[in-house]
This record gives C-alpha cells, structure tokens and sequence, in this order.
C-alpha cells in the first residue's frame, strides 16, 4: 500500500453546518432559533435545573431517609497479596511507602488492609485498619499489624 492510495473513509468527517446562510441552507432566516424571545437573543444561555415552568425533577422526586455519603470515612485498600509481591522480608511497611511503591494514590485518606491473597514474609504494617483475616494472616507470618 502507497501513501497515494490511502482514501478518506466515508462520514468520518462531517461537514459544518452553515447557520444564518440563507434560505437554501436549510437554517437561514432565525437560524434554527425560533421567533423572538429570550433564546432567540445573543448571551442567552439556559440553567441546567430549569425546566420552563414545569416542576423540576429535583422538587418532584420525594427526599426521605438519611444518606452517608457527607460523613462517611472511606479507606485506601490495600491486599496482603499485593504486600507479598511488593515488598522484601522486614520491610516497615507505612502508607508513605505504599504511595511511593504505587499501591494507594492519596496516604492523607487512609489505608486499610484486607486479607486477600497469602503472606509469607514478615512484615511491619502500619494502617488505619485491619480485616481481621489480615491481621492473623499478618501474625502468622511473623509480622506486626500496627493500627495507626
């Protein structure tokens, strides 16, 4: 295959579309705008909520109960999988060097540690939380799970 004998695949690129151009174009005259009003008018731009009288939809859906979502604490999680492939027999492991290592992106939210995966080197790990699968699994191998 030549450079020459590269085609333009059919509708991948669409033409633009003239507004304003006359009745022939298709959108002349009020240019797809309507007549008079605010949206016919330049600098108008609608609010997001506004639904033209009508009731929106936040005010028409019942708001009941109590959601968490504000107040909960939510944790980076880390496996003790992922601690056995990543890391040497000793090591302190803290959440600075989980950051460092790739493991957590944010040290500040918090790492808890859950017990997926085998551990059978020992270990120094500090978190803010233990599954408690973790933290025997942790022990077992003759390590130390620090809450933090």
């Amino acid at each position: 295959m030549q450079i020459s004998e590269i085609t333009k695949i059919a509708g991948a690129k669409r033409k633009r579309k003239r507004i304003g151009r006359g009745p022939g174009s298709g959108s002349g005259k009020t240019a797809g705008r309507g007549h008079k009003g605010c949206g016919s008018r330049a600098g108008w731009s609608s609010r997001g909520m506004a639904e033209g009288g009508q009731m929106p939809l936040f005010r028409r859906i019942p708001k009941r109960g109590f959601n968490n979502f504000n107040f909960r604490t939510s944790y980076s999680i880390v496996n003790v999988g992922d601690l056995e492939s990543r890391f040497e027999a000793g090591t302190h492991v803290t959440p600075e060097l989980l950051c460092d290592v790739g493991l957590i992106r944010n040290q500040r939210k918090g790492v808890k540690v859950l017990g997926d995966g085998t551990l059978s080197k020992k270990l120094t790990v500090e978190a803010a939380k233990f599954s408690k699968q973790a933290a025997e699994k942790i022990n077992a191998a003759g390590g130390e799970a620090k809450v933090v």
